[in-house]
């Protein structure tokens, strides 16, 4: 985990991960699309890397809370990241989202 960087995720935007509650018993599971990868500046000196944060479209409803997800992928294997709701997609006035918007951040 510690070892991943924007370029890990850059190669599979488009692709979709399995997300599953990491407690056992949880309800919920949802397929979610990788849809972006953004890079921040560094703050801290002598951080091992730049934070990012990866972005995800599942489905509208129900709307997962925050929480640790297992994401399992067929690059990655499984992935326990912390990951929040954001809201829905943004479209044009007058149109409809079509997608929840998760976004997992890696300082």
């Amino acid at each position: 985990m510690d070892t991943l960087t924007p370029d890990d995720f850059r190669g599979h935007l488009g692709t979709r991960f399995q997300v599953k509650p990491a407690q056992a018993g949880s309800p919920g599971s949802f397929e979610a699309e990788l849809v972006d990868v953004t890079e921040y500046q560094a703050n801290a000196a002598g951080s091992f890397r730049a934070p990012f944060s990866v972005l995800f479209h599942g489905p509208l409803e129900p709307v997962m809370p925050q929480g640790i997800y297992q994401l399992e992928h067929e690059h990655f294997g499984t992935l326990e990241l912390f990951v929040v709701p954001i809201g829905p997609n943004e479209v044009a006035p007058g149109e409809t989202p079509t997608a929840m918007r998760y976004e997992a951040v890696f300082g």
